[in-house]
């Protein structure tokens, strides 16, 4: 099984153990799209936008002196937007529905990552 497919496997399984996940996106950190379990033709925008964000939110973390982002949420008026950093060249982004409960969305998206970062070590 190739890369992408091995990413695309752990993310539907994310989406399998958190109900309230409609989907997520893997990149690069330079926004190049890996692996895509989200529905409609989003998701090279997502991937772009994901990588921009993830820039900023090491950035932000690093100048509050907070150490290394692990998270950033965004919530808005009809779901959740949560980006998590996969190693060091890799992103993902899930998204989830409102009423999520984001202490199993920060439990799965994180081992999902950390996944998806095992993956790419595997696969150079």
């Amino acid at each position: 099984m190739e890369m992408c497919e091995q990413m695309l496997h752990e993310m539907v399984t994310l989406r399998e153990r958190a109900p309230e996940v409609s989907g997520s996106v893997a990149c690069t950190v330079d926004g190049l799209r890996i692996a895509c379990d989200l529905a409609g033709d989003r998701a090279d925008q997502t991937a772009a936008l994901s990588a921009a964000l993830l820039s900023l939110s090491r950035r932000m973390a690093d100048i509050a002196g907070k150490g290394a982002m692990e998270e950033t949420l965004v919530s808005a008026s009809a779901g959740f937007a949560a980006l998590y950093p996969a190693g060091p060249t890799i992103v993902l982004t899930v998204v989830a529905e409102p009423g999520t409960n984001l202490g199993l969305l920060r439990l799965e998206g994180r081992k999902t990552a950390a996944a998806l970062a095992a993956i790419a070590t595997r696969n150079p």
